[in-house]
């Protein structure tokens, strides 16, 4: 008997500044890989390989199914404004003309554009959020003649009108386990891998997505699989640097001190980063986590000025950001700002408190972004149609930008300057720094060599 079989495909192409480990795919490849026993399951990733290669293993695998992850919409540059989506429609086109399997897409840039997307790019399913369950549930039924429309996240064609059943259950407990195939080109190419311990976002930022993709339910991951995973790279593949995921890492406390805990007790002396909020950060925790092996922190900070902080809807204060970088320095961990410029609410006003309270901050990076990127299903978005930025029926699949009419962005970069800080704005290419740090064996996000 044949085995039937499954390529899931990590479209994204874009390596800026580093090559990012296709992370959802190998949750989803875990995942099936545990209940599909029967199944011939692998991944091709478009970083790693080109069109005409994918072309090549299509012929030779002929798989049943394939699974497309979109990771990436634009590059989020308002410097560049580039596009992924013709890209992707033309892997999609090349897969069709080569092959007559089921086409399965998702992924967090579909999972923002589901009915958009999956009219653009007519594959044959979608699933949008969490796609382990929803994957699975869709191939055990079309295997087995079964009514896929109560399938949660899926997106079909039904009478020629775009389904999407609606998410009403979220996923806590995924499998994984890291690529074999995969883990030596992003560690050499990547400096790092990626994981995740939690899902969701409960903050309410204007501009952002993640509660769009995954819930804004936190659902904590299982502590003892992140250590298997960690301890199965670090023992026997020698790799010693991590990055997780998490939207915001510091979301629950109790589950971090056990997972710091847990990767202690049994001696990962591995180094990681993670995207942490100003709020919420528990001293002790900090302590425990850098004896635990955090070495990077990426504040989402997005401002230095609390009328514009309140403005962008975060929780935390500029006293916050002072006070909890200078216990960054005081422990020795290094640490990045991550700012927006120009969006909701800003004015030259609060720009220049942002440019001064920056001034503040010792051994730093700041990388601001420019104006907010719009996405549909924001507050954001409902702000942007309301002031007539766009139009109601823009699909914003073209990256458009809220920037504020009460700042002259001409002048951002010069104010930077005079700061005397390190701003790193979005057209300064540091990819040729960092693959000769890389050359070097240099590990982990590299930014720490920026700091002035």
């Amino acid at each position: 008997m044949n085995r039937k079989k499954i390529l899931l495909i990590s479209a994204n192409q874009f390596t800026v500044p580093y090559p990012v480990y296709p992370l959802g795919l190998s949750y989803i490849s875990s995942y099936l890989q545990t209940r599909l026993h029967d199944y011939d399951i692998r991944i091709f990733d478009l970083v790693l390989n080109n069109i005409d290669e994918l072309i090549k293993s299509l012929k030779k695998f002929k798989p049943d199914y394939i699974g497309i992850s979109l990771r990436n919409i634009d590059d989020v540059n308002i410097y560049n404004k580039e596009s992924f989506i013709i890209n992707y429609k033309n892997i999609i086109n090349e897969i069709k003309k080569n092959t007559k399997s089921k086409i399965i897409i998702g992924g967090s840039g579909f999972s923002i554009f589901p009915e958009t997307l999956f009219e653009y790019l007519k594959p044959d399913f979608g699933i949008y959020g969490e796609g382990e369950e929803s994957f699975y549930k869709l191939i055990y039924s079309l295997d087995n003649n079964l009514d896929y429309r109560n399938i949660e996240g899926l997106v079909y064609l039904e009478n020629n009108n775009i389904i999407l059943t609606k998410r009403t259950k979220y996923f806590k407990n995924p499998d994984f386990c890291f690529e074999k195939n995969l883990i030596d080109y992003y560690w050499k190419h990547s400096g790092m891998l990626n994981i995740q311990s939690k899902r969701g976002c409960p903050y309410e930022c204007v501009y952002c997505t993640y509660p769009l993709i995954e819930g804004s339910k936190v659902r904590l991951l299982n502590t003892d699989k992140i250590i298997e995973a960690l301890s199965d790279i670090y023992f026997n593949k020698g790799i010693d640097y991590i990055f997780f995921t998490d939207s915001v890492f510091n979301i629950n406390n109790d589950f971090n001190f056990e997972l710091a805990e847990k990767i202690i007790k049994n001696k990962i002396a591995i180094r990681w980063g993670a995207y942490f909020s100003l709020h919420n950060l528990d001293d002790k925790l900090l302590i425990l986590l850098k004896k635990a092996g955090l070495t990077h922190i990426e504040f989402g900070t997005e401002s230095i000025c609390n009328a514009t902080l309140k403005s962008y809807g975060k929780p935390f204060t500029v006293s916050d950001i002072i006070e909890k970088s200078e216990l960054c320095n005081k422990l020795e961990i290094d640490f990045a700002h991550f700012l927006i410029l120009g969006g909701y609410g800003e004015t030259e006003d609060t720009l220049n408190e942002t440019y001064e309270n920056s001034k503040r901050i010792n051994r730093t990076v700041f990388f601001p972004f420019i104006g907010m990127r719009i996405y549909p299903g924001t507050k954001l978005h409902e702000i942007a149609i309301k002031e007539k930025t766009i139009r109601k029926d823009d699909n914003l699949l073209e990256p458009k930008y809220y920037i504020s009419d009460k700042i002259d962005i001409s002048t951002l970069k010069e104010k930077a300057n005079k700061t005397g800080k390190r701003w790193v704005f979005p057209d300064e290419d540091m990819s040729k720094v960092m693959n000769k740090m890389r050359l070097k064996n240099k590990k982990g996000p590299l930014w720490e060599y920026l700091i002035k």
